[in-house]
């Protein structure tokens, strides 16, 4: 029993392998995500349902009601607003969070092996747009042009979940990361395109704070308490600005150091004096707390900010945040005549049939040219299906929705997502099963 004691304890003191410092969190990321996507499934059909039933008058209007945060002059805004403009930026800092970590870790630090999902995500995002725009060209709905352009991460992890081991594990990352990218583009679109007019005071405020955080990092502040009153105050002058307070979430995941201050070495170390100090003047109070205050600082500094919000705040956001979003969003009063609708058949034409296209027709451009190649095991039938799952725009295309459109076209338009995400996930997933063979489930 010694023996195994001693040997449980040497593996557990053994040093992570490289490797591990990419793929850890990768697979913490895709285990949340996948488990979210169904939170995300029920709060969505919870928020159908519900508007679609003898309450559902009563359910709509309940996230229309005001609230009032008091400031001189109080910010009155609805309950659906306070969810889109002040929850949301937490989903939009993991977002800047995930987006540093593929920078700085993963696939998209490689710019050879980025370069294939970066182009694949532009060419998902240019062409569901253009054809959005030819089906709309002049009509009301043409500002909801964004609206196919986005990428459920959530959703599209879900589905390979469910497909298990039969996914190459290329074409899983090359879809993590070209949701990834997607991101970054749906982030600027919503800042470049969604912004009607500036206030400069307001916005001078929120850079302010932006410089005032990097000056934090800086001079070496890293208590969490001071930087969430920096990012409230960055959060607020954007709110005012007239540009999207989300983006403050993103600016400041990106800004977040992904190292860690105490090595591992060091920590050992640490640790190693508390274990001196346990047979020799613990019993000193002021001993014991200097000591106890190093450790407790050694094992915190041990994992890089990135890492510990990213680990933090990840299960709030897939878990409470999201559904709470669809919960609000995702209700519209549904009727078969409605899918027939032109911004709904637009909306569906671009995510079904844009998507794919775009994905596919920009990375075969890449693969032509000798910029990149097709990850190991992944043919053009799979990239297809996986340009389908890429179709599957629901939470980052009804945030736009909110931006772009209101009344009639709003809820058309979000039939147009709901519906349309539904046959691109359904047509994915069909082709994929179909496509991959079986023998890759029994050899994973």
């Amino acid at each position: 029993m010694a023996d195994d004691h001693d040997s449980q304890d040497g593996a557990e003191a053994l040093p992570p392998a490289p490797i591990q410092v990419i793929t850890r969190p990768l697979l913490e990321f895709l285990h949340v995500e996948a488990a979210g996507g169904v939170v995300l499934v029920l709060a969505s059909g919870a928020a159908l349902v519900l508007a679609n039933s003898a309450i559902g008058e009563a359910y709509l209007a309940f996230w229309k009601q005001p609230f009032v945060i008091g400031f001189d002059p109080p910010m009155n805004h609805s309950l659906q607003h306070w969810i889109s403009d002040l929850l949301m930026v937490i989903f939009f800092f993991v977002i800047g969070l995930e987006v540093k970590r593929e920078i700085v870790l993963g696939e998209l630090r490689d710019a050879r092996k980025a370069v294939l999902p970066i182009v694949a995500a532009v060419g998902g995002m240019v062409v569901p747009a253009g054809i959005y725009l030819a089906l709309m060209s002049g009509e009301p709905g043409a500002r909801g042009w964004g609206i196919p352009m986005a990428t459920d991460i959530a959703f599209v992890v879900g589905c390979m979940a469910v497909l298990g081991s039969r996914v190459p594990p290329g074409l899983r990352v090359m879809l993590l990361s070209l949701a990834i990218a997607d991101d970054i583009g749906a982030i600027l679109v919503i800042a470049i395109g969604y912004t009607d007019q500036i206030h400069w005071v307001p916005l001078g405020m929120a850079l302010g704070g932006i410089v005032l955080a990097r000056l934090m990092h800086r001079l070496g502040i890293r208590s969490m308490i001071l930087y969430s009153i920096v990012f409230m105050e960055v959060w607020f002058g954007f709110h005012e600005s007239g540009i999207h307070a989300t983006i403050a979430g993103v600016i400041f995941g990106l800004m977040t150091p992904p190292d860690r201050l105490v090595s591992q070495d060091r920590l050992q170390r640490v640790v190693g004096q508390m274990d001196e100090f346990l047979h020799g003047d613990w019993n000193l109070a002021s001993t014991r707390r200097a000591v106890l205050q190093r450790v407790q600082t050694a094992a915190r500094e041990a994992m890089s900010p990135l890492e510990r919000l990213e680990h933090g705040l990840h299960p709030w956001v897939s878990f409470g945040i999201i559904p709470l979003f669809a919960l609000a969003n995702a209700g519209v009063p549904f009727q078969i005549e409605n899918v027939g609708e032109p911004i709904s058949l637009a909306i569906g034409a671009g995510l079904v049939l844009g998507k794919p296209l775009g994905v596919v027709v920009f990375s075969w451009i890449a693969v032509s040219l000798g910029w990149a190649s097709l990850p190991q095991g992944v043919g053009w039938g799979a990239l297809i299906g996986g340009g389908l799952l890429c179709g599957i725009g629901f939470t980052m295309a009804l945030f736009i929705a909110g931006l772009a459109l209101e009344g009639e076209l709003l809820d058309n338009a979000k039939v147009g997502t709901l519906a349309g995400s539904l046959v691109a996930g359904a047509l994915g997933m069909g082709l994929l099963y179909w496509l991959l063979p079986a023998r890759a489930q029994s050899e994973a």
